[in-house]
């Protein structure tokens, strides 16, 4: 007995290989992460499994009860002979990781070539390998909560196993004297090996998988520095200054001999050993970079790609990726080394990682300048809307007018054109002077002044060498507009609306904007929302102050915010000071 134990355990090599081998496939590894794994991925690892059942039959040893001798390597058995065999081990380790399908299907495999052996005891053998499946599979819907079962786990089950498979000899194999001999025989060691075996097995992978956690653990440390240290350069977008710095930052993080970034033709940056003669700004040379550019595809480049025709350059191969933006390549991020020996895995997969985070930042930074964009064509919108209200009545006035007052019509008409024209032209300006804005208003309170006649009385308080201070562009016409809306229209309509428009040029150089009017007012509760935030109400967007406010501040800063002056009944003052 102590002889066939010995020989059982020298066999468990193959079982270290084996499990070795399985955790370089990949699909094997998305059994052991609880991925989804397809029909096809799971079928294939029950026939590798199966294969190892079989494997484990064919190292088994020949054994015959009558004459206690053993045979290794058997093909096939007498009728007087059985084996001792590590095929438990495969199907309990399916089971335990892939579950009882993976594990009934590899009982099945490896139970069925038993059984087409031969001897007393194949009937037997074929069936506990597939009830070796099922019991293994039914344990992992206990224990898959964990990524892999715990090593007495797999012990005990390994040897449970192997114990049922010894009870159903004894109760199917005949002539029973013959299998009680087999079991008292061989029942000791293929329990202790079987269960040792299945315990390796999952302690070679759970070895193999901890390495690897420990080293990807490692790279996405690395990885997170690189992204923090970077990632305030290519928020910039992929310019010159932008690229310098990665590379500066990368050539030192990856351990590579140079690194360099293009965009879709020249070189925006080099840092590392070849500087002197890869210079900045010159015209990509490098047919892999081409080929990257055009295809959007990852290229390890070797000697003849890199296509440096300099004698003592260091570069002798590199990795070569993409740069996305919105899905389109707009440059190249290139790691060179000295040799392609030096281009491992695990640097691979480093490159490839940075390389989607360094995408991810340009992103981002186009993302950003579409918000500014954004931002600002919102404010070019404000400054260009014309209330609709307003341009119906001015032309219902100035068809009144055609044929009672010809010539006040064409006044009307040409205030009108001023008007939209500075509408229009505003967009296109970052400031305007206030003599601009006051011909603005000036033509905007014509029409108005036509359309109410003797009820609306415009007076202008002006110092002509302060009309020459520039503002945001559309900063007095929604004042007015607000003062017309909210004033005059909150009035009797018997009462005369007085609105003044007052530009002061104050001792300290400043200048002082004025609007009063002797309207309706705001109310108190009112007055405090006005500027913070866009107030709707009946006659508008409530967008008109708040616009207006939140530019003059950015322009000028907080002293130059916009004051509002009111009390229901007593009119209304806005101002600020330039």
């Amino acid at each position: 007995m102590t002889e066939l134990l010995i020989l059982m355990l020298e066999r468990l090599g193959i079982i270290v290989t084996v499990a070795f081998l399985m955790t370089r496939i990949t699909y094997f590894r998305h059994i052991l992460d609880r991925y989804d794994v397809t029909f096809t991925q799971r079928l294939k690892i029950t026939l590798l499994f199966g294969l190892f059942g079989i494997i484990g039959t064919y190292t088994g040893l020949a054994v015959s009860p009558n004459d206690h001798t053993f045979n290794v390597w058997t093909w096939d058995l007498a009728d007087d002979e059985a084996l001792a065999n590590s095929r438990v081990i495969g199907i309990v380790v399916a089971g335990l990781l892939g579950g009882w399908r993976v594990g009934t299907g590899a009982g099945i495999i490896a139970g069925a070539h038993r059984y087409a052996l031969g001897g007393y005891t194949a009937f037997a053998c074929g069936i506990s390998a597939v009830i070796a499946g099922m019991l293994a599979g039914l344990v992992h819907r206990f224990v898959k909560k964990k990524r892999i079962v715990s090593l007495p786990v797999a012990l005990g089950v390994g040897a449970l196993c192997e114990a049922i498979q010894m009870g159903i000899i004894l109760l199917v194999a005949n002539p029973f004297d013959q299998a009680l001999a087999l079991v008292q025989m061989i029942g000791m060691p293929m329990i202790l090996a079987n269960g040792v075996g299945a315990m390796i097995f999952i302690l070679i992978i759970r070895s193999v998988l901890r390495e690897e956690e420990r080293i990807g653990a490692a790279q996405t440390e690395r990885a997170l520095r690189i992204a923090d240290r970077t990632v305030s350069h290519l928020r910039k977008g992929l310019t010159p200054e932008s690229a310098k710095a990665t590379c500066a930052i990368l050539v030192k993080e990856v351990g590579a001999v140079a690194v360099s970034i293009t965009d879709k033709t020249r070189i925006l940056a080099f840092e590392g050993k070849g500087k002197d003669h890869h210079p900045v700004g010159s015209v990509i040379q490098t047919p892999a970079t081409k080929t990257v550019i055009d295809t959007g595809a990852i290229i390890e480049a070797k000697s003849q790609d890199i296509a440096c025709t300099h004698p003592g350059c260091p570069i002798r191969a590199g990795i070569i990726v993409p740069l996305k933006q919105e899905g389109d390549t707009i440059g190249t991020l290139k790691f060179y080394v000295s040799s392609e020996k030096d281009i491992t895995p695990t640097k691979r997969e480093l490159v490839k990682g940075v390389s989607r985070f360094l995408s991810n930042q340009l992103e981002l930074a186009r993302v950003d300048e579409l918000k500014t964009l954004a931002n600002e064509a919102e404010v070019k919108a404000l400054q260009a809307q014309v209330s609709p209200h307003f341009l119906f009545n001015a032309l219902n006035t100035i068809v009144s007018m055609i044929r009672i007052d010809p010539g006040n019509a064409r006044k009307l008409l040409l205030q009108l054109s001023r008007y939209l024209r500075q509408n229009l032209t505003s967009t296109k300006r970052e400031r305007a002077t206030l003599h601009d804005e006051l011909e603005h208003v000036k033509a905007y309170l014509t029409i108005q002044e036509a359309r109410f006649q003797d009820t609306l009385r415009v007076t202008y308080e002006l110092d002509n060498h302060a009309l020459s201070q520039t503002v945001p562009p559309m900063t007095l016409q929604p004042l007015i507009e607000n003062a017309m809306k909210h004033g005059f229209e909150g009035k009797k309509r018997r009462d005369t609306f007085e609105l003044t428009v007052s530009i002061k040029a104050k001792t300290d150089g400043a200048t002082r904007v004025e609007i009063r009017d002797n309207g309706a007012g705001i109310g108190e509760k009112r007055l405090e929302e006005v500027k913070k935030q866009p107030v709707e109400s009946k006659e508008g967007t409530g967008l008109g102050l708040y616009n207006v406010n939140r530019r003059l501040t950015l322009m000028f800063g907080q002293t130059s915010e916009l004051n509002v002056e009111s009390s229901e009944g007593e009119g209304t003052t806005v101002f600020f000071t330039i």
